[in-house]
């Protein structure tokens, strides 16, 4: 699937100093948020799907995947910080019309992320026998979480490969490719889960007996066949990237010529500029990453003496409510692209305006996510298990939750505009700040008396006054003077 022809012109219209009209703008934005927008969708619909496939297992095996759901986000966080020191670059240099720097610092970032992803895999592989205990996991569950927690961990390098290969293709403008990659992944990911979590499956049809086999591995099963739909969608979008892209293409035919300025040097390794330059980007998004889930994981910590019960319908909840956010992070990619080939090309006016589009658009669409989650919270958690105490205790932590949903839209469509503008550090700051300060002192008070009711509770307060403190961010300028290109 190509580009859209108007997404492509108008794209060409940032880097060329054209005059864009509001309308322009407006539609540029939904181009390219709406294929983000399915993408990000598609991949909490495979998280979904995975955790509803697992409840029918009962709450032991649920519960062992939530309780290491804290890791996991930390590591896939850390894939995407990683990446983003770099696609910010890359975006500011086609917003600059140096397309030839661009792939270098594409070539540099693959050998880069892929040593660090390595090393990191290898480290997070050897403690997932301990880590589920240093949680607080009981004994039923830390075998299945161990298990879980080194096949993730094994195909970090997959993940890693995936998000770089769909961000550089997303900062250059194409929305569709990586969005029908992660549809793919989440199809995948269906049928191994169906082939590899329960026993071998027997159906009648008109009398006649068949079987089709099945591993019955559980939780294992679950872990593995999200391992191989990473593994196929990595491959296919890097395939596509370096032969098909035209703009970042290294084998294939390029469609964006240029030279590389005099005296630059056609380095494949990482050379000190890039690293210094991605380093600025990634190592504020990678603290943050670790600070917040650190947070998680003190979050889980809070919850696990609830119980078994408390622990399943959190982790649920968790899941169900990602489906009301992930559009903010599809818009919030759009943000990055549109921020990053803006400010590449000098067009601060543009910048800003293209700041408040997008946070307008995020804040509008979880508005009416929230809405939807708050009446269907039952039925959300009924998908995901069978189990009516979780059911009652999800839905309750939902209900709640959704009054945060337009500020948490500011949050992240606001933070994804300031990584487009390579600005990160502040950001980082501002939601250290609020988790640590407001958030976990909030549950840890309210969870003795008040239960779950008191986590969720403490979640939505944090959420409304992280989504405050980064419009008022977003108001200034300061962000706008942080310049890569």
């Amino acid at each position: 699937m190509r580009i859209l022809p108007d997404t492509q012109k108008l794209l060409s219209r940032i880097r060329e100093g054209e005059a864009l009209s509001t309308k322009q703008q407006i539609m540029l934005t939904f181009q390219l948020s709406l294929p983000a927008i399915f993408a990000q969708l598609s991949t909490i619909l495979m998280q979904y799907i995975d955790a509803s496939m697992l409840g029918r297992l009962g709450a032991n095996p649920s519960a062992s995947v939530g309780l290491m759901a804290s890791a996991t986000w930390l590591l896939g966080g850390l894939c995407i910080a990683i990446s983003a020191g770099f696609t910010v670059q890359v975006a500011q240099k086609i917003g600059a019309k140096r397309f030839e720097e661009a792939r270098l610092i594409m070539r540099q970032a693959f050998i880069t992320c892929l040593s660090v992803i390595g090393v990191l895999s290898i480290i997070a592989m050897s403690i997932s026998p301990i880590l589920p205990i240093w949680i607080g996991g009981t004994p039923e569950i830390c075998p299945d979480a161990t298990a879980y927690f080194f096949i993730y961990t094994a195909a970090l390098p997959a993940a890693q490969l995936y998000q770089l290969s769909g961000g550089m293709l997303r900062c250059s403008g194409n929305m569709q490719i990586p969005s029908m990659a992660s549809i793919l992944m989440c199809v995948l990911d269906i049928i191994f889960n169906w082939l590899l979590i329960f026993p071998t499956h027997h159906f009648s049809i008109c009398g006649v007996d068949f079987s089709i086999w099945s591993a019955d591995m559980g939780v294992k099963g679950a872990a593995l066949a999200t391992a191989l739909a990473q593994v196929i969608t990595a491959l296919y979008l890097t395939i596509y990237l370096l032969t098909r892209s035209k703009e970042l293409s290294v084998f294939g035919k390029r469609g964006n010529k240029d030279t590389l300025p005099r005296g630059a040097k056609r380095s494949y390794l990482p050379t000190i500029k890039t690293l210094k330059m991605a380093f600025m980007i990634s190592a504020p998004m990678g603290l943050e990453h670790i600070v917040m889930c650190s947070a998680q994981v003190l979050s889980t910590v809070i919850v696990a003496p609830l119980g078994v019960m408390s622990i399943a319908a959190n982790s649920f909840a968790v899941t169900a409510e990602s489906l009301c956010y992930m559009p903010g992070y599809g818009i919030a990619d759009a943000a990055t692209t549109l921020i990053g080939q803006s400010i590449g090309a000098r067009r601060l006016n543009l910048t800003r305006r293209f700041g408040f589009i997008t946070v307008g658009l995020g804040m509008s669409i979880m508005s009416i996510m929230g809405i939807v989650m708050y009446f269907c919270a039952p039925m959300m958690m009924a998908i995901l298990t069978p189990v009516q105490e979780i059911i009652d205790l999800g839905a309750m932590a939902l209900q709640i939750e959704a009054w945060a949903e337009p500020m948490f839209a500011a949050s992240i469509v606001a933070y994804g505009v300031f990584v487009g503008a390579g600005d990160t550090l502040k950001p980082c700051l501002m939601n250290f700040i609020s988790m640590w300060g407001v958030r976990l002192s909030l549950a840890w008070y309210l969870a003795p008396t008040w239960g779950l009711k008191g986590v969720w509770t403490a979640m939505c307060i944090e959420l409304c006054f992280r989504g405050f403190i980064f419009l008022l961010r977003l108001r200034g300028h300061s962000w706008m003077k942080i310049r890569l290109t």
